[in-house]
């Protein structure tokens, strides 16, 4: 039987002076808007494939992105997290705070709060209108007992029975869930005594998840109920080193890891198999993500991908 070649991308988005693509969001499924190395935010309109607009968000590298429906909120690598207020012409900044994290995890918007890495391996939660901090995780307040665990590399928030968590992967190759509720820590896994972690999914309906980092390692991992213990359950190994983000497709068929090496491997969620590896890009990838809808363009849910070869790949992997 004849093995099935990758799909090529839809389409690539490119521009010659705007370096490596740090960040992506998606803002309704015709906008894309990509954070690049010049501390600039570029957007995209997907039914032109053209960028109308550019805004000037900071001076270091915009690692993080996110979008409300009526504004934009970026991250720059050295601490500073913004709000810019969507006007009839432009965007137009409303907040900022630091975050006194000068590093890689990217914050989180999520129930109208912005949640954010802060010195250590602290993590804060702030309202998403006023940017006031409504609470503070701390490990080594709430839990003394905690193994050290160095600087928060990646954070998620997971809803188990409604009730609000808060993954946290941390430098030491440990995972640590947060009961948000009472602000605690309730487990905590060593995943690896020799891997930095960097790219953290979870899916709630089958408990499991997955995260990497600076390895060649894939790690699999549950979420036991009821007693919320966290379970390492496997490992994957990829054929190069370095992870920068792990995604969970929404339908559950399948996830990717984009890799330091420049590839995108398409792994099947249910089996944890690899289907695929795309080679589109010649450099580090930096982001990947899904959009919520179908794209008009392609009539599909379209995955797009952005590193440091300054491109933005769009695929449609459903067909």
């Amino acid at each position: 039987m004849t093995a099935l070649l990758p799909p090529d991308p839809v389409y690539c988005l490119k521009s010659s002076d705007l370096g490596a693509f740090h960040s992506l969001c998606f803002h309704t499924s015709e906008r894309l808007y990509a954070g690049n190395f010049h501390g600039k935010v570029q957007l995209w309109d997907l039914q032109t494939n053209r960028s109308p607009y550019q805004l000037a968000a900071g001076k270091s590298p915009i690692i993080g992105l996110a979008h409300t429906e009526d504004a934009l909120i970026t991250q720059e690598k050295e601490g500073t997290v913004k709000l810019w207020e969507l006007t009839n012409s432009a965007y137009v900044l409303r907040h900022e705070t630091s975050t006194d994290h000068v590093g890689f995890c990217r914050f989180v918007y999520h129930n109208d709060a912005v949640i954010m890495p802060r010195g250590d391996a602290n993590i804060s939660i702030l309202c998403g209108q006023s940017f006031k901090e409504r609470q503070l995780l701390n490990p080594t307040a709430a839990e003394p007992t905690l193994p050290p665990l160095g600087t928060v590399m990646c954070i998620l928030p997971v809803e188990v029975k409604e009730k609000p968590y808060l993954l946290a992967a941390h430098e030491a190759g440990t995972l640590v869930l947060w009961d948000l509720n009472s602000s605690k820590p309730i487990s905590h896994l060593k995943v690896s005594d020799d891997d930095c972690l960097m790219a953290l999914d979870y899916d709630p309906f089958t408990n499991r998840g997955v995260c990497g980092g600076a390895s060649d390692k894939i790690y699999v991992f549950s979420l036991e109920r009821p007693t919320m213990q966290l379970c390492k359950k496997s490992e994957i190994s990829v054929k190069n080193a370095g992870i920068s983000r792990l995604k969970i497709r929404k339908d559950l068929k399948v996830f990717v890891s984009a890799g330091r090496d420049g590839r995108i491997r398409i792994f099947s969620w249910k089996s944890l198999r690899p289907l695929a590896v795309l080679t589109e890009h010649r450099k580090e990838l930096l982001d990947v993500i899904y959009s919520e809808e179908k794209v008009s363009m392609w009539k599909a849910v379209i995955m797009a991908a952005a590193g440091s070869d300054g491109q933005i790949s769009l695929w449609d992997l459903y067909n």
